[in-house]
């Protein structure tokens, strides 16, 4: 199983959801970088379950073991290697399985002729973004020590709207950290009761709901990424499709430039405060795969959970009769305010693995 992600920062996550532990491994960070691992807590506790009612009832601290790279709080130039042991399984939940819809159970079964975990997932489960958000929180702060600041929010649940970043050719840095910092990141405090509510519907419905999550970050310098098969979209959109849900991607205005004219989607240069900049942002601050200096911006579509109560046809695989499912075990509703914090990981990464591909310091 290939599972390295990177050119010059390298990642590979390991572990399975009902195994152990899960961890990842980190090569190629710059020696002497400060970690605040208290910041590091609190980007995992984004992402822990357990800060909202509908969440899933699996309790997992997410506390990180370091076992190499990091000394007195500052990086070695060794492989940072963390290590999140699992405390709260119910593997039994997973017994006499059929696979189930929409997830990698039969693919699986297929590639790796039954010998895969199936329980809880195994290695395909989201929990295995616990180790990915890690990565990033560790990324997050090399990058804003450099001026580079990463945020992201929930823009739709179940069909509910929020803001967008789009239009705000000048996003700062603070407004970034203040949106991820939010307990619900949402740009319109108004909607959260309306997406809370949708989530708890489909619990008592015994189904799940899906999303939108956007995600920007600025203080780039233009020149970042490389054309064509190393370009910024080809490693952010990898990054994001390594996501368990992650099923749509774009970039600036995305799908609408299919709309626009040339005269409309055309991002107009200018010279402004001894720099130059465009004074739209509608290809996200990616020009042939290279950063131009504005903000980027992009989108990323969650599906559903696909792990629900309600009855669903599947397969017997012993007799290879068609038969039904209402899957067991502990679910959240809706994975997208606990992704949040994952695209922002994914993002960090991406950004750290040019900067350095770049020679920056």
């Amino acid at each position: 199983m290939s599972n390295v992600w990177g050119e010059h920062i390298k990642i590979s996550i390991f572990g399975e959801s009902h195994g152990g532990g899960i961890g990842v491994v980190i090569g190629g960070l710059p020696a002497g970088e400060d970690i605040d691992l208290a910041l590091v807590e609190k980007e995992m506790q984004r992402r822990a379950p357990g800060r909202h009612e509908y969440d899933t009832p699996r309790k997992e601290a997410d506390k990180v073991q370091i076992l190499s790279g990091l000394l007195n709080h500052t990086t070695t130039g060794a492989p940072l290697c963390g290590l999140i042991m699992n405390t709260d399984v119910h593997s039994w939940d997973y017994e006499n399985l059929h696979p189930r819809p929409g997830h990698a159970d039969l693919t699986a079964l297929i590639k790796y002729k039954g010998f895969n975990d199936p329980r809880g997932g195994g290695h395909f489960s989201g929990r295995l973004t616990a180790p990915l958000t890690f990565a990033g929180a560790v990324a997050k702060q090399i990058l804003r020590r450099r001026g580079v600041g990463i945020g992201a929010h929930i823009q739709e649940i179940a069909g509910i709207h929020d803001g967008t970043f789009a239009g705000e050719e000048r996003i700062d840095i603070a407004k970034l950290e203040k949106v991820s910092s939010l307990d619900f990141p949402v740009l319109d405090l108004k909607i959260v009761r309306a997406m809370e509510d949708a989530i708890k519907a489909a619990k008592e419905d015994d189904d799940s709901v899906g999303g939108v999550i956007e995600c920007a970050a600025c203080g780039l310098p233009a020149g970042l990424g490389e054309p064509f098969f190393s370009s910024m979209e080809s490693q952010i959109a990898s990054m994001m499709f390594s996501i368990p849900a992650v099923k749509g991607i774009e970039f600036g205005a995305g799908f609408q430039l299919a709309n626009m004219r040339g005269s409309q989607a055309n991002d107009p240069i200018a010279f402004e405060n001894e720099q130059i900049c465009t004074l739209t942002n509608h290809n996200g601050g990616i020009n042939g795969g290279i950063t131009n200096s504005m903000p980027i911006l992009f989108r990323v579509c969650i599906k559903p959970t696909p792990s629900i109560g309600r009855p669903q046809s599947t397969t017997d695989l012993k007799t290879m009769e068609q038969t039904t499912i209402a899957i067991k075990g502990r679910h959240d509703p809706c994975i997208v305010p606990r992704a949040v914090p994952v695209v922002e990981a994914g993002m960090a990464l991406c950004l750290l693995d040019a900067w350095c591909r770049e020679g920056r310091r």
